[in-house]
């Protein structure tokens, strides 16, 4: 176990080409295997996004084996970072087809991938219907609690966007054992949104006493202000509202030191209805 982990996150606009965002994607691992990091946050619907076009990213949907997935397994085997993000695959339900609309949908996938492998997935829980969009329109949601994984001894707890707005979601990593929670997103612009965005990162830290690491993908449609929080609520690094990344070492005595002074997690009197 490492008393520190360096991480990095990084925000930039998701194009429409799918190797165009790879490359993108290489050269930020690059950067934040040179600045010695073990974790590299990216964004949310990393293989291709046309603006808000729903139906766009849908249509660009690729299995796990496709070769955008495999792209980013490579990445990660010839930097030895450990990526996270999410990319949409596609769900058959019942289809004749493949196309996106009543044949096919997606899974907006959070992925985690070490060393060349998929360590872990997961498909977003809560889908943002919500300030006039529609996600469920193309994406079927998951049913399964989202996973932890081990970096270097670091429990990660993952969450995909929307999810940051329920905090019984993020209670379920702390409960388990995370250290970290990871956001990957595309966080809508509109009125409040920034705040919102700053706020619910901030709480989720401290009300489970855990860092958070929240990226967001920045365009004309989405805000960026990715971010990186201690376990008291306090911003380490904030990448603002332009393509960049942002790096810092989260650190096991400040993670100890937080949960001695605010043991809410071994004070709460309820029980978990998410785990029951």
């Amino acid at each position: 176990m490492n008393d520190v982990l360096p991480v990095a996150v990084a925000q930039f606009t998701v194009g429409p080409e799918p190797d165009a965002n790879l490359a993108t994607i290489r050269d930020y691992a690059r950067r934040a295997e040179e600045a010695g990091a073990r974790l590299l946050v990216l964004p949310e619907g990393l293989i291709a996004r046309d603006g808000g076009d729903g139906v766009f990213v849908a249509e660009h949907a690729q299995p796990l084996d496709g070769p955008f997935v495999t792209g980013l397994r490579g990445i990660s085997q010839e930097t030895g970072v450990t990526l996270m993000g999410t990319v949409h695959v596609p769900v058959h339900e019942g289809g004749r087809n493949g196309t996106i609309g009543d044949d096919c949908r997606v899974a907006n996938t959070f992925l985690a991938i070490r060393g060349g492998d998929i360590v872990a997935t997961y498909r977003k829980l809560h889908l943002y219907d919500a300030f006039s969009e529609k996600e469920s329109d193309t994406v079927s949601p998951g049913d399964s609690l989202p996973p932890i994984v081990d970096v270097d001894g670091w429990k990660i707890g993952v969450m995909t966007c929307y999810d940051v707005r329920f905090p019984e979601t993020a209670r379920s990593l702390a409960v388990r054992g995370a250290d970290v929670i990871t956001v990957s997103a595309a966080w809508v612009r509109g009125a409040l949104k920034e705040r919102h965005w700053a706020l619910m990162a901030a709480a989720r830290a401290v009300e489970n006493t855990c860092y958070v690491l929240a990226c967001s993908e920045v365009s004309g449609q989405n805000i960026g202000l990715s971010r990186i929080i201690d376990p008291l609520g306090e911003t380490v690094a904030n990448v603002g509202a332009q393509p960049g990344m942002i790096t810092a070492g989260l650190h096991r005595n400040v993670l100890r030191s937080a949960r001695v002074s605010l043991p809410v997690l071994v004070n709460r009197r309820f029980a978990d209805p998410v785990l029951r």
